[in-house]
């Protein structure tokens, strides 16, 4: 069976190289390669085209397709191309600095014939700080199972009022999906261009879509200074803390308790507060004063406390 790997890609020059081999020495024999690039300002394209032309490579593919874009459209917009573009029914969507395990398709696959059932499944991923060298080697997530969002006990709903509360994946590198179970739920979420997963798994889940799992390791992902999601360590208000709000907003404060909606709204208005009053450096004294003003001047957060100890 014919499975898409495709590639979302943006200034990955540095890395995609490295990608690109993960998913030529797949185990798995049929694949499919999609090379989805947002709009890069370095050689990411050229370094690409190159590669493709190989003679090996041209041999182990049964398709390969480049994709280009006149503008930068984010992160969810270019997984919808993605998925588009492919002639397969299942799908490992691959960051264009990340890496797939030899076995990653194969393992993936078999999960699919001793599941029929499962569309979304995830596996644990390995966390690498700059390259992928065991002297890099940080941690494998999740580390705990089953005690997780992913127990086998759990339906689509508990999964779904689980990450209501909160996002609760943080191994989506590992997404292995059938493309139905993304057109059934229509696509990508494009208003928001920075965080693509979070909505995916509540619209997922909420359409009654269970999310798998099986604890094997599966994907390389890298840890450094580039990549579109990390805003550097010295940045008290990290982008995450805008766009998590202004998903969870849209997707889940509608279905939580008032109080629980006003005690984010509370963190979301300190954040921007900080942002606009410049205090932007992860000091210890403006770490300290945003702790005091979102947890011990938050009258929210007392409140939420007083209703747990009382229940």
């Amino acid at each position: 069976m014919l499975v898409s790997v495709p590639i979302t890609a943006y200034n990955s020059a540095e890395y995609i190289i490295e990608t690109l081999e993960s998913i030529y020495n797949q185990t798995y024999k049929e694949l499919e390669l999609i090379i989805s690039d947002d709009f890069s300002t370095d050689a990411t394209i050229p370094l690409v085209e190159e590669w493709v032309k190989l003679d090996r490579v041209k041999k182990r593919f049964s398709r390969i397709e480049i994709i280009t874009v006149p503008n930068n459209t984010g992160v969810s917009a270019n997984c919808n191309r993605c998925v588009n573009a492919s002639h397969s029914d299942w799908l490992m969507m691959v960051a264009g600095d990340d890496i797939l395990l030899p076995d990653c398709i194969v393992d993936n696959m078999q999960f699919v014939v001793d599941n029929p059932h499962a569309h979304v499944i995830f596996s644990q991923v390995k966390l690498y700080k700059g390259t992928f060298e065991e002297k890099n080697y940080i941690k494998s997530i999740p580390s705990s199972y089953p005690n997780n969002i992913m127990h086998e006990s759990f339906d689509a709903n508990d999964q779904y009022q689980l990450l209501l509360l909160s996002d609760r994946i943080q191994y989506t590198p590992s997404f292995f999906v059938n493309k139905k179970a993304i057109h059934s739920v229509g696509g990508y979420d494009e208003s928001n261009r920075l965080v693509e997963d979070y909505p995916m798994w509540l619209k997922l889940t909420g359409s009654g879509e269970k999310l798998y799992y099986f604890h094997k390791e599966t994907v390389g992902y890298r840890m450094h200074s580039k990549a579109t999601n990390n805003s550097g360590q010295d940045v008290l208000i990290k982008p995450s803390v805008i766009n998590s709000y202004l998903i969870r907003k849209k997707y889940a404060h509608p279905h939580l308790p008032k109080l629980l909606v006003l005690e984010e709204k509370w963190v979301y208005n300190t954040a921007v507060l900080f942002k606009k009053m410049g205090i932007t450096k992860a000091t210890n004294f403006n770490k300290k004063l945003y702790k005091l003003m979102t947890i011990y001047l938050n009258p929210f957060f007392y409140c939420q406390a007083i209703i747990k100890r009382i229940k």
